[in-house]
């Protein structure tokens, strides 16, 4: 299985963020609805940086969820594949 995923990093200010989140729960099942996860981190010590997270188990259906997706990331067709190590 090729467990693949893209990451996207931004800063949302202040007075978006709560409209940040709900966008986020949207995209959240948005790529659920399309056998995606979607995750998003916020750094500890920068109030407002996030890391979002979409995987799929192969880069077909990650590529296929960000091709129709209404938001999808700004560099969607960077996809990572995980490395057996």
């Amino acid at each position: 299985m090729a467990m693949s995923m893209t990451v996207q990093r931004l800063i949302v200010p202040q007075h978006e963020r709560d409209n940040y989140l709900v966008r986020a729960r949207e995209r959240k099942a948005y790529y659920a609805d399309r056998n995606c996860r979607f995750s998003v981190f916020a750094e500890a010590d920068l109030p407002g940086a996030f890391m979002e997270f979409t995987e799929a188990d192969d880069p077909q259906t990650l590529a296929d969820a960000h091709a129709s997706a209404p938001t999808p990331p700004l560099d969607s067709q960077r996809i990572y594949v995980r490395v057996e190590v």
